[in-house]
């Protein structure tokens, strides 16, 4: 499977993506980890090194449960392509996901409260499932925090929408699936710091400068993503040129 300039700038998009609107986030999925944490037995939670397993497969199964959306987008984004041919199709969507993803950088940073009705478009889903993912409370296995994590990967959120806006652009399954797991890879280092460092990140996610900051910088990346052939991002090889 080639990939073209144009796909790799995109995955470095979905990577910043999640780097950044994470720390928007930590609030929510702070507060989920932390009731996570409270389930464990007090001799784990007092071990940053015994911790730590179990903050990675609650991640680990969050990651895994985007994959597996970037993968149903992808089917979405091939079948909505097909009414209008592969190049326009293509294109369409293209820009539909970059206005998607400028209305979450302007709900980051404050602009535009309103964006946060996307994340109703889940919410029927996530009834049904939230359920399977209270059962598996209190955690005390690393199975049992991998599970979790997958059912909480589900929970509404409207930055992870924008970003499955963007992996339907992708014009395969599987380069779709690949954007999502690019996404949540960026989002591991700000959700798992959460579970070691708590206090300062949560701080730092309530500043309302950073989040503007943070804003700007989603508006930029969806230009680029707009705009595939200007990203600095993209990185060509022989194959992709060929």
């Amino acid at each position: 499977m080639p990939f073209s300039a144009e796909f790799t700038s995109s995955y470095l998009v979905a990577f910043a993506m999640g780097l950044f609107s994470s720390m928007h986030c930590i609030g929510m999925c702070g507060s989920i980890i932390g009731t996570l944490t409270l389930s464990l037995s007090p001799d784990i939670r007092n071990n940053k090194m015994r911790l730590l397993p179990f903050v990675f497969n609650y991640n680990f199964g969050r990651v895994t449960s985007y994959t597996i959306a970037g993968g149903l987008a992808g089917i979405i984004g091939v079948l909505m392509i097909m009414p209008f041919g592969e190049l326009h199709g293509h294109r369409i969507l293209q820009l539909l996901s970059a206005l998607v993803m400028t209305c979450a950088g302007l709900y980051i940073a404050g602009w535009f409260p309103r964006f946060a009705y996307i994340e109703k478009i889940g919410v029927r889903f996530w009834k049904k499932i939230e359920p399977f993912g209270r059962k598996l409370i209190p955690v005390k296995t690393h199975t049992q925090a991998y599970l979790f994590g997958m059912v909480w990967g589900w929970l509404p959120c409207g930055l992870v929408y924008s970003a499955l806006a963007l992996a339907a652009t992708a014009g395969d399954v599987v380069k779709s699936a690949l954007l999502m797991l690019a996404f949540g890879l960026g989002t591991l280092p700000a959700v798992m710091g959460v579970g070691i460092m708590t206090n300062i990140l949560t701080r730092l996610s309530r500043t309302q400068r950073f989040k503007q900051i943070i804003g700007l910088f989603m508006i930029i990346l969806a230009l680029l993503a707009a705009l595939p052939w200007l990203n600095p991002m993209a990185i060509t090889s022989h194959t992709a040129l060929h």
